[in-house]
């Protein structure tokens, strides 16, 4: 899943937030340096990469976009997750979307001083632009591939990414409402405490 997700799985703790945002920037030993409560947001981040890669709903959903975008087709569907949530918004999420924005930058700002250099510049651009519910647009979307096929070996699987979430809105929306209750309650009891 991409960022606005993780952070809805994070249950409004800023450590695991912070913990969310930074876990695909850093490897191993540079975590074991990170206080204690964003150390645990990587953990959380983990867990929740690995169920959604394994999740059948997943799978099937990354398997219709595969005839025009391949291998890309799980990196695909992690950001058209974060569309389909904001679609869904309501369903999910008693808190307005702007307010929720909100506290997730401001949770990040806390921890802005421990971030990568490039995550620090990155970081203001990012509130600013509100990329957050800019996910939620055609716009945002077609930008955010834009910037994937900058770092892509193969930049042409981005095409007609949008054309793929159109022809195949339903199925994918189907099957997101059907996986994220599973990865929301997943996530919920590894916050309690009551999963490893």
């Amino acid at each position: 899943m991409n960022f606005l997700a993780h952070f809805y799985l994070s249950g409004e703790q800023q450590g695991l937030i912070a913990g969310n945002f930074l876990a695909d920037y850093l490897v191993n030993k540079e975590v074991l340096l990170l206080p204690e409560e964003v150390q645990r947001g990587v953990a959380l981040h983990r867990i929740i990469d690995q169920f959604t890669d394994q999740h059948e709903c997943i799978r099937s959903s990354n398997r219709l976009l595969m005839p025009v975008h391949g291998k890309y087709a799980p990196v695909i569907m992690d950001v058209l997750m974060d569309y389909l949530l904001l679609k869904n918004w309501n369903q999910y999420s008693r808190t307005p979307i702007l307010e929720f924005t909100a506290m997730i930058y401001e949770a990040l700002m806390m921890y802005h001083s421990i971030m990568p250099d490039f995550l620090r510049e990155r970081l203001p651009l990012m509130i600013r632009e509100n990329w957050l519910v800019h996910y939620g647009t055609e716009e945002g979307l077609e930008f955010t591939f834009s910037r994937m096929k900058l770092r892509s070996s193969q930049p042409w699987k981005f095409d007609h990414a949008l054309k793929s979430l159109e022809a195949h809105f339903e199925d994918l929306d189907a099957a997101f409402n059907l996986f994220f209750p599973e990865m929301s309650e997943v996530a919920t009891s590894w916050r309690r405490g009551e999963i490893k």
